[in-house]
């Protein structure tokens, strides 16, 4: 085999070998947020969130877990996705652990055998559009005495 040859065959390997998408970040296709809005509706989240500009049902709720909001960091997407398919993953911050887990595992029901991955990446949108960066307010030092 002439050099060539082999160094285009060499070249080839090396380009295949980049085109492995494991190293990639995971990601759903784009959603729709209205349909996101409904699954949120459709699945009951209000039983055991709030979220601002949605009434809960009427009834006495042992559950108020916060949703949207501004913070000091966004929910990434991925964030989002993992609490809704596997929601012992992260437990909710600032509650009573007793009303929020049983055995370390979250109260919430899992939904992965109910809801269809396009109801997933759609409710995923639109809780994503419910999250606001607050805005940084960046110390100022006065270096001059």
């Amino acid at each position: 085999m002439k050099r060539s040859q082999l160094f285009i065959i060499s070249l080839v390997a090396l380009g295949l070998s980049g085109c492995d998408q494991s190293s990639k970040a995971f990601s759903l296709p784009p959603g729709d947020m209205a349909q996101g809005e409904q699954v949120f509706m459709d699945m009951q989240c209000l039983s055991c969130h709030i979220l601002d500009g949605y009434e809960r049902p009427e009834g006495e709720w042992e559950l108020s877990v916060a949703l949207g909001g501004k913070g000091k960091s966004l929910k990434t997407y991925g964030e989002l996705v993992t609490s809704v398919i596997n929601p012992s993953h992260k437990l909710a911050k600032g509650h009573d652990m007793s009303s929020i887990q049983v055995d370390g595992k979250s109260v919430m029901p899992v939904y992965n055998d109910v809801m269809t991955v396009s109801e997933l990446v759609d409710l995923v949108t639109f809780l994503e559009s419910k999250y606001e960066l607050e805005p940084y307010d960046p110390t100022i030092y006065n270096l001059h005495h």
